[in-house]
């Protein structure tokens, strides 16, 4: 019978067309992926794979590919479900700055605390981006923000207002709110990673023209051109964590409250450990809306 270690070689020679390639890439020799090769065809009766530049399956190959693809995908599915039954493993989560900075560290104690043997690696993006990253498998997961609708399985993990960000001197930075159209007096900057879309929504609640004066790819850009005095801006609070002292964040009129869901894939199976970081976040969320 095959072993799972000749299908793999299989695989590989066939997914990179290349015998040195596929060695690279499984860490074994060459010599060991012609000799996998050569006991599988001795196993199957014939010729697997075509001995040339690129190395492509034969027709016997193409015909016996999907099978191994198969065996393989199932015993990958069943060691990833063991392994996360045991809360062992790695998951790639997803969130935007603001996420990153002012509740990701507090959602990465807790599962430290509660599963001690899953390692979560943190990819930072702009809210355009989290959702193909999870469609695509980029990641495994993701605190996507206002998901409409939350995919099943998903969880309220926070609540964040919206607010607007001045420099401490700024004539309006005592006020108990600021109204919307004010900050246009100033200019108003924008980030891809600053929830560039709810600011939009606001201005259209509120009847407003969204005219941008400066527009910038990185939040950290933005927050320093306040600082530096070129303009104003808008941020959700948890955003408060990055800021320099030299700014401030006042409430806004009309305001607007965002919701953060951390959720696996919409439209593919989801990694069985991104259940396992669900399950282990409190069923409260957090309030940021009055800090």
């Amino acid at each position: 019978m095959p072993t799972l270690a000749q299908l793999r070689v299989l695989v590989g020679v066939c997914d990179h067309a290349s015998f040195t390639d596929a060695a690279a890439a499984l860490g074994v020799s060459q010599s060991g992926v012609s000799h996998a090769i050569a006991a599988l065809e001795k196993e199957a009766g014939g010729r697997l794979v075509e001995r040339a530049a690129p190395a492509r399956p034969t027709g016997l190959g193409e015909r016996l590919l999907p099978h191994a693809r198969a065996a393989l995908a199932s015993v990958d599915a069943f060691v990833a479900e063991s392994a996360a039954r045991r809360h062992v493993g790695t998951v790639r989560l997803a969130a935007v700055p603001t996420v990153c900075q002012g509740l990701l560290p507090g959602l990465l104690q807790r599962w430290s605390r509660d599963l001690p043997d899953v390692r979560v690696q943190v990819f930072e993006g702009a809210d355009d981006e989290l959702v193909p990253w999870l469609e695509q498998g980029t990641v495994d997961a993701a605190v996507l923000v206002d998901p409409a609708p939350a995919p099943p399985g998903s969880r309220l993990v926070a609540r964040d207002d919206f607010r607007a960000l001045v420099r401490a001197d700024h004539p309006l930075a005592t006020e108990p709110a600021i109204d919307l159209a004010e900050l246009h007096e100033d200019g108003l900057l924008v980030s891809a990673g600053g929830c560039e879309p709810q600011v939009r929504q606001m201005h259209a609640d509120a009847g407003l023209e969204f005219r941008v004066a400066q527009r910038v790819h990185e939040l950290a850009t933005m927050i320093r051109m306040v600082a530096e005095g070129i303009g104003v801006s808008v941020m959700p609070a948890l955003g408060g964590t990055m800021l320099p002292p030299e700014l401030t964040m006042r409430p806004l009129r009309p305001g607007l409250v965002r919701e953060l869901v951390l959720s696996g894939p919409q439209h593919r199976p989801w990694h069985p450990l991104v259940h396992a970081l669900v399950a282990a976040t409190d069923d409260r969320p957090v309030d940021a809306t009055h800090r």
